[in-house]
C-alpha cells in the first residue's frame, strides 16, 4: 500500500508541474496557436479569452525584458529578443546585456567589452589612412564650459581647420567618402531618391573602406571569428543595409539613413541633427558654409585621430555639441561606428584607442526595419570619459 501511495504522489507532483508548464506564457509570448497548450500567449489571446494566467505579466508588461526568456527561440511576433543572435540584427530587448550577457552571469553574448577594447586598439593601429600632424593643422581657440554650448556666441574668429593636405583628400577611401556625402538633401522631410551612379558610389565607399584595406578587412575577421557574420559578403551587406537604407525622420517621408545622419548631417527643427564628421565639417567650413564657434572638450590624445566637442553654425543653423573624431580615415569613422552599433546597439561602447578610452553612444531606430527584423542606425558619435 505505502508503495502505490508513493507512486500515487509522484504521478500527481508530476502531472501538476506538466499542467503548470501548458498554463504558462514564459518563453511562448506572440506564438500563434497551439493546441498543444492549454491557453495561449497572442494578442488574439485577449478576444477569444484563453490567454494563459500570467499572459500580462510575462507579455505584456514584461514584453520589452529579457526577464525569463534569455536564449528563447526567435519569434516574429516578440517585440525585441533575447538569444544570442539579437545583437547580430541589432535587436535585442534594453536589458539584455544585463540579464542575458555573458558578464553579467547571462551567458548570451559572446563579445565582450574586453573584446570590444582589444580589436579597437588593433584598429587604430591599423590606420594608415590618418591625417599626420603635416597633413592636418587644426586652430581650436575658444574652450567653453558645458553650460556655455548652448549660448550661439562666436568667439573663434578663424576657421577650425588651418589646412588639410589636398593629397590626402585624394586617397581611394576619402575620394569615395567625398563622392557619397555629395547625394543627400539636408532638410528633413525632402525624398531621398538616389539615381543608379549614386548607389554605386554607396557600394564603391564599403568597399574601398571595408575590402580593400587592412583596418576594414580586421574588423570584418573580428566578427566572422566570433560568430557574427558567416561571410564577408553577408557583412558588407548588412553594412550597405544599416547604413544606407531609408527610413522616415520627417512627415513619412524615405528623407533620412544612418549615413547621411552621422556623416553628413540634417536640419531638423531649426537646427543641425546629428553631423559627427571632421571631412564633412572641413569642407563645409572651407566653402563658407559652416561658422565654428567654440568647443566644449577636446580629447587626451596629441596625435590624430583626436576627439573634439564643437559648436557651430551651418548655413544659419546651429549645432550645440558636434562631437567628431579629428583626422582619422573614413574607413576607420566607419569602422568604429560600424563596431560598436554591432555589439553594442542602443547603448555606451567603450573603446581603447593608444591606450585611452573613448566612448562610442550609439542608438537604434525603431520604427522600421530591414531583413529580419533588424534595425537601422540612428546615431552614433563619441565622446570622452
Amino acid at each position: 500500500m505505502k508503495v502505490i501511495a508513493l507512486l500515487t504522489l509522484c504521478v500527481t507532483l508530476f502531472c501538476q508541474g506538466y499542467s503548470n508548464s501548458l498554463d504558462s506564457c514564459q518563453g511562448r509570448c506572440g506564438y500563434g496557436t497551439d493546441n498543444n497548450f492549454s491557453c495561449q500567449c497572442n494578442t488574439s489571446c485577449e478576444r477569444f479569452k484563453d490567454c494563459c494566467s500570467d499572459y500580462a505579466e510575462q507579455c505584456k508588461a514584461g514584453a520589452t525584458s529579457c526577464k525569463g526568456r534569455c536564449d528563447e527561440k526567435y519569434n516574429s511576433q516578440n517585440k525585441c529578443h533575447c538569444n544570442s543572435k539579437c545583437s547580430r540584427y541589432n535587436n535585442c530587448c534594453s536589458d539584455y546585456t544585463d540579464i542575458c550577457d555573458s558578464d553579467a552571469g547571462g551567458g548570451g553574448s559572446v563579445i565582450t567589452d574586453a573584446d570590444i577594447k582589444a580589436v579597437s586598439e588593433v584598429l587604430y593601429a591599423l590606420d594608415s589612412n590618418k591625417a599626420t600632424a603635416s597633413e592636418l593643422i587644426i586652430d581650436p581657440q575658444a574652450l567653453v564650459h558645458d553650460s556655455q554650448t548652448s549660448s550661439q556666441r562666436d568667439l573663434s574668429s578663424r576657421p577650425l581647420f588651418r589646412y588639410v593636405d589636398g593629397t590626402l583628400l585624394s586617397r581611394p577611401t576619402y575620394a569615395a567618402f567625398l563622392a557619397v556625402l555629395d547625394n543627400y538633401h539636408r532638410m528633413t522631410g525632402q525624398v531621398e531618391d538616389f539615381s543608379p551612379q549614386q548607389l554605386s558610389e554607396q557600394e564603391t565607399f564599403i568597399k574601398e573602406a571595408m575590402s580593400n584595406t587592412e583596418l576594414g578587412r580586421e574588423l570584418f575577421a573580428f566578427l566572422y571569428t566570433k560568430g557574427v557574420y558567416a561571410s564577408e559578403n553577408e557583412f558588407l551587406h548588412d553594412l550597405k543595409m544599416m547604413w544606407f537604407g531609408l527610413y522616415s525622420r520627417y512627415n513619412n517621408k524615405m528623407d533620412s539613413s544612418g549615413f547621411e545622419h552621422i556623416f553628413a548631417g540634417e536640419i531638423k527643427g531649426g537646427k543641425v541633427s546629428g553631423f559627427h564628421n571632421w571631412i564633412q565639417f572641413y569642407r563645409l567650413e572651407k566653402r563658407g558654409q559652416l561658422n565654428y564657434y567654440s568647443h566644449s572638450f577636446n580629447g587626451p590624445w596629441t596625435t590624430f585621430p583626436d576627439v573634439m566637442g564643437m559648436q557651430f553654425k551651418w548655413d544659419g543653423y546651429f549645432k550645440q555639441v558636434g562631437s567628431a573624431v579629428i583626422g582619422c580615415s573614413p574607413e576607420f569613422d566607419f569602422a568604429l561606428y560600424s563596431l560598436c552599433y554591432i555589439t553594442r546597439p542602443g547603448k555606451q561602447c567603450r573603446l581603447s584607442l593608444g591606450g585611452k578610452e573613448l566612448i562610442i553612444q550609439t542608438y537604434t531606430w525603431d520604427k522600421t526595419t530591414y531583413g529580419n527584423g533588424k534595425k537601422f542606425i540612428a546615431s552614433a558619435f563619441p565622446s570622452t570619459p
